[in-house]
């Protein structure tokens, strides 16, 4: 099925549904990487290799693709977004994240990690020149005062826990990857900009994730760490991004965007399943709010004045 194919009734409808299984996707992210990195009393894999781990195998995954597919080499002027792409989406956020779910449970890790819409916006204003309206800001700040609100409640005081610091780099450095790998997918195409942000990394994932490679005759890891793993590096970190980055282009990046203000409820959900977790309702409610901040931005957000082309990466979440 090609975008050629379909009338534009069919091609937003296709879009928005490739969004919601994107979002779907990412929602397992959190309880996968809990899986595979265990707590701090039951520790499995250590962050550390979860982080380049599923980098190396996206990479191996992204090379036989760009193969298989004879891809051209991307052009100078887009070496420099693939790059801060790496530094954000295949280092910095799940480094962080690995780390910061060693302390806390996936409930508290979704209500954070809600931010992420808002703060991928504030990136694509700072760095792709975006205008808002200050009752975006006002929004803006709004979700993030929650934020502090929910970790300082649950940690017994309103200094951020060191998770809760870790967790918000973790969004952070996604922001930034998401708009700079955004920027490039008009040229490049949605599959090849992940494919390539793996394939950069590689030779530093792959020697990394060997060296650290864990010794299990001397701790030994479950099966379900491994899964977890594996989801991570299979799914989270490479064709995840297919479905979401196909969506965008085909749906609109506004209108699937609103999609990913499920995610966090998505990754409640899962963790029961796949954790033994349980609803929180205390996590539930302040995640709500977070997605109500989010909604009155995208509402009070001023359109940008721009080719279609250039506009959909400053758009995306």
């Amino acid at each position: 099925m090609t975008a050629a194919s379909l009338s534009d009734e069919q091609r937003l409808r296709a879009g928005f549904w490739l969004g919601v299984l994107g979002v779907t996707c990412f929602a397992i992210t959190l309880p996968a990487t809990r899986l595979a990195t265990g707590s701090a009393a039951d520790p499995q894999l250590s962050p550390l290799f979860v982080t380049v781990g599923r980098a190396a195998l996206a990479g191996l995954l992204s090379l036989a693709f760009l193969l298989v597919t004879r891809s051209p080499w991307p052009k100078r002027e887009h070496w420099w977004p693939l790059g801060m792409a790496v530094a954000g989406n295949a280092v910095g956020y799940p480094l962080l994240l690995a780390w910061a779910l060693r302390g806390v449970d996936t409930a508290h890790a979704a209500v954070v990690t809600a931010l992420l819409p808002l703060a991928t916006a504030v990136a694509a204003a700072l760095i792709l020149g975006q205008r808002a309206r200050p009752a975006f800001w006002v929004c803006a700040a709004l979700g993030s005062a929650l934020v502090v609100a929910f970790a300082g409640l649950r940690a017994g005081s309103f200094a951020l826990a060191p998770a809760d610091l870790l967790l918000i780099g973790a969004v952070i450095a996604a922001s930034v990857g998401y708009v700079y790998g955004a920027q490039v997918t008009p040229a490049l195409g949605a599959e090849r900009v992940i494919c390539w942000i793996c394939v950069l990394a590689l030779p530093l994932s792959l020697p990394a994730a060997l060296w650290l490679w864990p010794d299990t005759a001397a701790q030994p890891v479950r099966a379900a760490s491994w899964a977890g793993f594996v989801y991570v590096g299979a799914v989270s970190m490479w064709s995840g991004f297919f479905a979401w980055y196909r969506g965008l282009d085909w749906g609109g990046a506004l209108r699937v965007s609103q999609v990913q203000l499920l995610q966090p409820f998505l990754s409640m959900l899962f963790a029961v399943p796949l954790l033994g977790e349980r609803l929180d309702i205390v996590a539930v409610g302040f995640a709500l709010g977070v997605v109500a901040t989010i909604f009155m931005s995208r509402r009070l957000a001023r359109p940008v004045a721009a080719p279609r082309a250039a506009s959909r990466p400053m758009e995306n979440p």
